[in-house]
């Protein structure tokens, strides 16, 4: 089960526990029923056709063959699973409580020597067919790919912690972050507003870190560019680059897990996609909360935008940049 459904038989028992209610409504119970004997599928069976139909991204017609089952009722199963998870899982998606958050400002210190880090963000491309919308462009992205964004914010341990997705491919990534919430709260000193005191004197607001297309904003440190630059900033960029590594290494894992939103078999239309984006998300924070951080035997590398080229953002607030350089010589300090 563990190789083929991406979870323990512990997690897997939990998922079902949480879904069990929904999934035995007799409502949905007519369409849940395997080919000849007309008997109808337990609740095991059910999750298991629906984790199915997400880890492979196989069609509809393909787990049918499979689960000797009908196209319509995996399309049923996988769509009630996909609502009651929405709902019955929803807390293990949040932003952190401030217990949390001294817990994950700890690890990213302890691991990339970054004080008051909170996480990490990034976005990808999760690809749609070209006829997921037409007669509209506004899909069509910079690499002439139909495509849809999803931004994520995770934790050291690459637990989401703040997901938006629904927005058009052709949106850059510093478009995106400022119609997020995310943002709007950061800017308003609703989330990222805790102050650390470092040796010295000077005095770091909590941030999150993210790659050059990013603003360089109090609450978002982005790294140094250019070349010849002082040994500080060097230091500084070399662990900027380890901690970003892990949204990276976490969104590649979101894609070779899910198979259904890697774009390569079923591209699924711009109402349903952010749905199974999120649904996929939440299941992966319970296999976290479930099992612990993720062994390197189970985590995706390479580049989980294949195809897209680096974006720049060149916006940098005077206060950031003064928040960067305090950080840059902390950690020179600590060699």
């Amino acid at each position: 089960m563990e190789s083929v459904l991406k979870m323990s038989r512990k997690t897997f028992d939990y998922v079902c526990s949480l879904v069990k209610k929904d999934l035995t409504t007799k409502t949905y119970g007519f369409r849940n029923f395997r080919f000849g004997d007309k008997t109808i599928l337990g609740v095991e069976d059910q999750v298991a056709v629906a984790l199915m139909r997400l880890t492979t991204g196989e069609s509809l017609q393909n787990i049918g063959m499979w689960f000797g089952m009908n196209h319509s009722a995996i399309s049923n199963i996988t769509w009630r699973f996909i609502e009651s998870v929405e709902e019955r899982a929803i807390c293990h998606l949040k932003w952190p409580s401030p217990e949390e958050m001294a817990t994950i400002k700890a690890r990213f210190d302890k691991i990339y020597g970054l004080p008051n880090c909170c996480g990490a963000i990034d976005t990808t491309h999760i690809l749609m067919c070209s006829s997921a919308q037409p007669n509209s462009k506004v899909w069509l992205d910079n690499e002439n790919k139909n495509s849809m964004v999803l931004q994520a914010v995770v934790d050291a341990d690459m637990r989401f912690r703040d997901i938006v997705s629904g927005w058009p491919g052709s949106m850059d990534d510093s478009c995106i972050l400022r119609t997020s919430g995310l943002y709007r709260l950061c800017e308003k000193g609703l989330r990222l507003e805790g102050q650390m005191d470092l040796p010295g004197g000077s005095t770091v607001r909590e941030y999150i870190v993210g790659d050059a297309s990013y603003p360089l904003l109090p609450w978002l440190m982005t790294p140094y560019r250019g070349h010849g630059l002082p040994a500080a900033n060097v230091e500084f960029n070399k662990r900027h680059t380890a901690a970003t590594a892990v949204v990276q290494t976490a969104l590649a894992t979101l894609k070779g897990r899910w198979r259904v939103i890697q774009g390569e078999l079923w591209r699924p239309d711009k109402h349903r996609l952010p749905r199974i984006i999120f649904v996929c998300c939440l299941i992966t924070n319970i296999i976290i909360d479930m099992e612990g951080t993720p062994s390197e035997d189970k985590l995706f590398s390479g580049n989980h935008d294949h195809g897209y080229k680096q974006q720049f953002s060149n916006v940098a607030d005077d206060n950031a940049v003064k928040q960067r350089d305090d950080l840059s010589l902390h950690v020179t300090a600590g060699e």
